[in-house]
């Protein structure tokens, strides 16, 4: 792990092509920050997250439905069209980093819904979400974790031996945990699955991810991740970033003392603050804790959803200021 606050992105951006939006990423993005192979839903449902997701599926497939993606059995157009995008995707990755000089080989970043939001998300045969069928979730949870594997033999072989960061994107845990995922009808919600199940189910998905090779495996779930990341053995946790007092800070350090790394997705992109202000409150609470800043070393930064609402001309501006803000923070951090 490098001995700097880096920076990376976690959000979906505008635009259609994404030759020239990942050589973008890989020119502001390089090492020593991490570079991800950008979601770019403007192609179309095919280029979403969920889509990429289930192109991955062992054994599984998906086709369009007025309610959403609904898992199947049997391999239809829908499948085939998500699963060409995903393959075309991964050949941009390798032309992109095949045309580089060789001198960056730092990991790349790659998302996918993971597999308990997934199942909050996609539909079964009779429209209501594959949540609510217990057998259908386990089926769905093994594909997960044997797509994994096949995914990973092709981004190994297409970044050239690169490290890979997956990314697990659980945007739904929390409603999953509480009960508050709305049925097909949208009239109820579906009852709270069992956290011993939800922890057995998202610390295989971590498994299949290292096992397959994976350098780190994050857990980006929101403010549930404080709990869940260290429970079901994730690397690292995508996280707000604290805008009150030093108190909400508090569950933050008891993280990092647990060894699991912070990434601070919500870096202003945009406005006049200064990047001396942004340094102050993230060390001004740290040190009011007592903790060394030299600890924040290999922090990751990424920006706000602000974001995924600029045009492509505006990224590579938004990129820099989130990197200029880790170069600042990496100094400070040296300073003491």
């Amino acid at each position: 792990m490098s001995e700097a606050v880096t920076a990376t992105l976690t959000r979906s951006l505008r635009g259609t092509d994404l030759l020239e939006t990942f050589t973008v990423l890989r020119g502001e993005l390089g090492a020593p920050h991490l570079a991800t192979v950008p979601l770019l839903p403007e192609r179309g449902p095919h280029a979403e997250l969920a889509a990429r997701t289930c192109a991955v599926l062992d054994c599984l497939y998906a086709d369009r439905q007025p309610h959403g993606w609904r898992i199947s059995g049997v391999p239809g157009d829908d499948s085939r069209r998500a699963r060409r995008q995903l393959e075309s995707d991964l050949n941009v990755v390798a032309d992109v980093l095949g045309a580089e000089s060789g001198a960056d080989t730092g990991p790349i970043a790659f998302s996918l819904l993971g597999p308990v939001s997934l199942a909050a998300t996609v539909h079964v045969h009779n429209g209501e979400k594959l949540q609510s069928d217990p057998g259908a979730r386990r089926d769905l949870a093994q594909s997960w974790c044997l797509g994994v594997a096949d995914l990973m033999a092709v981004l190994r072989r297409n970044t050239d031996g690169r490290g890979v960061v997956l990314v697990l994107e659980e945007p739904e845990l929390e409603r999953v945990v509480t009960g508050r995922i709305p049925t097909a009808s949208g009239y109820r919600t579906l009852r709270a699955l069992p956290r011993q199940e939800l922890r057995a189910t998202l610390s295989d998905a971590v498994a299949a991810c290292r096992a397959t090779g994976a350098e780190t495996v994050v857990l980006d779930a929101g403010a549930v991740g404080i709990d869940w990341t260290p429970r079901v053995g994730a690397d690292a946790a995508v996280l707000g970033l604290p805008d009150g007092p030093t108190e909400q800070w508090e569950p933050l350090a008891t993280l990092h003392e647990a060894g699991v790394r912070l990434c601070f997705d919500t870096v202003p992109v945009t406005g006049r603050t200064p990047v001396s202000e942004l340094v102050r409150r993230v060390l001004g609470p740290w040190r009011e804790l007592g903790m060394d800043p030299a600890a924040l070393l290999g922090t990751v930064l990424a920006p706000s959803a602000r974001i995924s609402e600029l045009t492509p001309p505006d990224l590579p501006d938004a990129l820099q200021r989130v990197t200029h803000l880790g170069g600042a923070l990496t100094e400070a951090c040296n300073e003491g």
